[in-house]
């Protein structure tokens, strides 16, 4: 009754976060919703019978003014993941291969075989990188899209300037290339490029960013990607109807108003982000230069083990099983408290 390739597909699971339990697991910012979001929603919801805006003009319009580009190359959809499977849809549905680093995205799989298409993920390198020629190699006649995501999630490891450039000029021009950008706020290496703003005007360039993020939004699920406008219009087609709900366009007009707190706020992040890094890699060898909102914990089969004993300490991480731990960047309070957990563990 049901597409017998999903049974192959790994659900995208979300444990529930235990009461008094610190929450470094799920890459949310800690500080609570920014100035005026709150009472933008509530005014919203006095108007939930009512269908929302579904071209969501507003939001669409102050989205692409902040980004200089036009309004028709935009559209909104519940979440980044979410465009991203409409995306794949308009590209790749009827088993189209969509080329993807590995490890990335735990959900990047499902999101594409939920689009139609047929997920080809490809190792990053030892150093947590893509590996862009091996993502070149992996092209086929079948492949229709590429996966980039920049800065990586969970590792944080962003690409070059002239890595992605050289990348991209080397991708058929036939191929879509969506990058990924949920992370962009939180780069503070200028050597890692903003795809939109150095490569937005290639045809088959697809940036994706989201509000969940930097801007506070994780609960009302917002999103944006850009494209040309022929790949947003095909895009726009098969995008669930009003799907950037009233409440979601309220709060993420409200979020744009308030983007000095939201600077603010990031940097608060980055800079806890380096100190707890810096503290981490005197225990442990090998942690990157992430640029996401996290930290990279490279302990291979020791993953499972450090994350429970972390949480029977108050803590939770995210393990990935033989890999890693990614442990998101809390309050100073909350990372003191990881650090003295993960000391006690190592010990």
């Amino acid at each position: 009754m049901t597409r017998a390739e999903l049974d192959a597909v790994p659900s995208y699971v979300v444990d529930p976060i235990p009461e008094r339990k610190i929450n470094l697991s799920t890459n949310e910012v800690p500080f609570g919703p920014l100035p005026g979001v709150a009472e933008a929603v509530a005014q919203a919801a006095a108007t939930v019978h009512r269908y929302p805006d579904m071209a969501a003009t507003e939001l669409r319009d102050a989205l692409a003014a902040r980004h200089r580009v036009a309004p028709e190359r935009l559209v909104t959809g519940a979440g980044s993941a979410a465009l991203i499977e409409h995306l794949v849809r308009a590209t790749a549905a009827g088993g189209g291969e969509v080329v993807h680093p590995w490890r990335s995205f735990e959900a990047y799989p499902v999101l594409i075989a939920g689009g139609g298409g047929r997920s080809v993920p490809v190792p990053c390198t030892p150093d947590h990188r893509h590996d862009l020629d091996a993502m070149l190699a992996a092209v086929t006649p079948a492949t229709r899209m590429i996966l980039l995501c920049h800065p990586n999630n969970p590792t944080g490891v962003g690409l070059t300037g002239a890595e992605l450039a050289d990348f991209l000029d080397a991708v058929p021009p036939h191929l879509v290339v969506a990058v990924d950008e949920a992370y962009r706020e939180f780069v503070s290496d200028p050597a890692l490029p903003d795809a939109l703003v150095e490569h937005g005007h290639r045809p088959n360039v697809v940036v994706l960013r989201t509000l969940s993020k930097a801007w506070g939004l994780a609960g009302i699920r917002l999103g944006f990607l850009v494209a040309s406008a022929a790949v947003a219009t095909a895009v726009r087609k098969v995008v669930t109807p009003f799907s950037t709900s009233a409440l979601a366009q309220a709060a993420g007009l409200a979020a744009l108003r308030a983007e000095p707190e939201m600077l603010r706020r990031v940097g608060l992040v980055v800079s806890e982000r380096d100190r707890v890094a810096k503290a981490l890699s005197a225990w442990i060898a090998g942690i990157p230069a992430g640029q996401a909102n996290c930290v990279w914990l490279p302990v291979g089969e020791r993953a499972v083990e450090l994350a429970r004993a972390c949480e029977d300490r108050g803590v939770l991480v995210r393990p990935f099983a033989g890999e890693g731990v990614r442990v998101t960047v809390g309050t100073s309070e909350e990372n003191d408290a990881f650090l003295a957990a993960i000391a006690e563990v190592l010990a």
